[in-house]
């Protein structure tokens, strides 16, 4: 008898905008191959994951990469993380030898990472097939910020030929690039598609039908905007995690209404965030207004932004307007737009065709 395949998955915990990209194609896999045996290997909280991918699935918790350190979700520490980098590749060989000993207990038949580059040059070694699948790789993020460090070149190369060594760079759009990469395969994008439940929010809530709903996420790595001093802006409620204990009277948390983030987000009439492929695509594909305040040079947000002014509606607003919240003649003119047309989420069934190909 014929045993199930292994699939392990290795998801960067940087935010949570790569359990978004994960996420809707394990689930479209599971459903086509329901006897899939998938191993997370993630220091994503397990209860996040959860929510987001259904079945059962091993959780390993344990980290495949850093990304780059953060003093918020905006702002990179750029020394701290060249210096994380410098230790990480410290002896490269053996780590890689020590990755491999890891991955050869788990016996998987395909490794997906995204977009840690460490299993992709073990598998190389082992002769597992492996794929890389994300809208950005380290390698360009490394180049961007640390290029200039002493001893940032050998490093560059290291990620650099990792992932070349990947059977192939699945590219989700939007994304940056990466002409650099010779296995590139560029796929559309990725987003979970919500259900409006507008009607049950405003009942919840005791919103008025012409009130605007607006929900707040700066994503998984930890920030929070001053909304405690914006003016109140009639006719405008806004949404934000509880954890956050924002005192403002036009305020409701996200927990109070017990239901699926995306299905939230799906009901909002915009949402306000920072440019990230979870948050941008997940806008678009349920056709919501994106309000968003600039990263600190993060190399990825054009790329996202340029397609989001394609193929959605955005406002961009000033880190200033964000610790004082002037921005309400902008919003209300933003908000009475009429809502774009939502983007397909194409590249969940291309990634899943891709994968059921290679696990058979």
């Amino acid at each position: 008898m014929k045993t199930a395949p292994h699939l392990l998955v290795c998801i960067s915990a940087h935010g949570y905008g790569h359990v978004a990209q994960v996420a809707p194609i394990l689930n479209l896999l599971r459903a086509k191959l329901p006897h899939l045996r998938i191993s997370l290997r993630t220091t994503v909280p397990v209860s996040h994951l959860r929510n987001r991918i259904a079945g059962e699935f091993q959780y390993i918790e344990q980290a495949s990469d850093f990304g780059m350190c953060m003093a918020s979700a905006m702002e990179v520490k750029v020394e701290e993380s060249f210096k994380a980098y410098s230790e990480f590749h410290a002896d490269w060989n053996v780590r890689i030898t020590q990755e491999a000993e890891a991955l050869a207990l788990l016996a998987p038949d395909l490794v997906l990472s995204d977009v840690a580059y460490l299993p992709l040059a073990a598998s190389a070694r082992l002769g597992i097939p492996s794929i890389a699948m994300c809208s950005l790789n380290w390698a360009d993020i490394f180049r961007h910020y640390c290029s200039t460090f002493p001893g940032a070149e050998l490093i560059q190369q290291q990620i650099e030929q990792a992932y070349a060594g990947a059977d192939a760079f699945l590219r989700l759009t939007p994304g940056m690039p990466m002409s650099w990469l010779n296995n590139l395969l560029p796929m559309g994008p990725v987003a979970g598609v919500g259900m409006n439940r507008r009607q049950q929010i405003n009942e919840l809530l005791n919103l008025k039908n012409k009130e605007k709903l607006v929900l707040v996420s700066m994503g998984g790595i930890a920030t929070r905007l001053p909304m405690d001093n914006w003016p109140q802006m009639p006719g405008i409620r806004w949404l934000v995690q509880a954890d956050w204990q924002v005192r403002h009277p036009d305020i409701s948390t996200i927990e109070s209404l017990a239901m699926d983030f995306t299905d939230v987000l799906a009901s909002c009439d915009a949402i306000l965030s920072k440019p990230g492929y979870g948050v941008f695509a997940e806008a678009a594909c349920n056709g919501i207004p994106m309000i968003y305040v600039e990263r600190d040079g993060w190399p990825e947000q054009g790329d996202l932004v340029a397609w989001l002014q394609q193929h959605g509606h955005c406002l961009k607003l000033d880190m200033q307007q964000m610790q004082t919240g002037d921005f309400a003649s902008e919003l209300q003119k933003f908000l009475a737009l009429p809502k774009p047309v939502p983007v397909a989420p194409s590249g969940i069934e291309q990634v899943t065709e891709f994968l059921l190909k290679r696990l058979a």
